[in-house]
């Protein structure tokens, strides 16, 4: 039996019995042949996340092995490939049915995004964000599930703009919004990196960051500088990211890298979840 496999998720472990497995699953992903979306390559992916939501979000990771740190960008471009691929083909049988809006929910991490929708609305509803009139989801994929959700449950009458530098994805995308005739009055997909968007910037009141926008710390930076220097004044920024073991997934990023924005909220992930959610605001510097 697969000894991840065999682990309940909701056990935690300890640091030793992850950093175990963590070796053994990279030495596993390591073999694999150039990305495509195999039975495998999901499996592996699947253990990867749950495996990294086993152990808790508050183990600091800095006293591992540096033998370990080390794997984080490798598994991170894994974790980057395997989700795209399988999205992209997921949402592309999604969008070939009759409706696609009703069958969204057999992606496989639906559920998932459900719950992150919904803790997102709460924070920013907690804090101030009642009634977005205009909100850009940067990175939305093939399967847009988080504008999709919020837009559809918590936020029915607000506008989304989905921007993502894949065309063939926001192509997808659209096909499935457009079953619903009023869901595609209020969202747009646009294919665009994100440093090319200026002025646009300016009439979100919120604007949401996927966890995979910049696979690196740098990267992420300088987008959030770029999307600081055009927001609007007291406008929000969420931002998805990562924290401790769920870094080896996702690229983190920490308090001090969010330069010049004025500190709301922060959430930090439980077993159900893997991201952490950065709720910040664009003040006067």
């Amino acid at each position: 039996m697969d000894s991840i496999q065999s682990i309940d998720f909701f056990t935690e472990i300890s640091p030793e019995i992850f950093i175990d497995h963590i070796m053994k699953l990279h030495a596993r992903i390591s073999k694999l042949e150039s990305p495509r979306n195999s039975e495998e390559e999901n499996n592996l992916l699947g253990k990867l996340i749950k495996l990294c939501s086993l152990l808790p979000s508050t183990t600091d990771i800095k006293d591992f092995p540096q033998e370990v740190l080390n794997i984080r960008e490798s598994l991170n471009n894994f974790a980057s490939q395997a989700e795209g691929l399988l999205e992209l083909e997921s949402s592309t049988l999604i969008s070939l049915k009759p409706k696609p809006l009703d069958s969204v929910s057999e992606y496989p991490y639906y559920a998932f995004y459900v719950r992150l929708a919904g803790m997102e609305s709460k924070i920013l509803k907690a804090n101030g964000m009642k009634n977005a009139k205009k909100v850009a989801f940067v990175g939305s994929g093939a399967m847009p599930l988080s504008s999709i959700l919020l837009a559809s449950n918590h936020m029915q009458s607000t506008h989304f703009d989905n921007f993502d530098i894949d065309d063939k994805a926001n192509e997808v995308a659209r096909r499935i919004v457009a079953s619903d005739a009023a869901l595609e009055k209020r969202m747009k997909f646009q294919t665009q990196d994100i440093m090319e968007v200026k002025e646009k910037l300016g009439q979100y009141d919120c604007i949401f960051m996927a966890a995979l926008v910049g696979l690196s710390r740098k990267a992420k930076v300088e987008i959030l500088g770029h999307i600081r220097m055009y927001m609007k004044e007291g406008g929000f920024l969420v931002l998805r990211s990562a924290r401790g073991a769920r870094t080896f997934i996702y690229p983190s990023l920490e308090d001090h890298d969010l330069v010049n924005f004025e500190v709301v909220t922060t959430f930090q992930p439980t077993h159900a979840l893997v991201h952490s959610v950065f709720l910040r605001k664009k003040t006067e510097a």
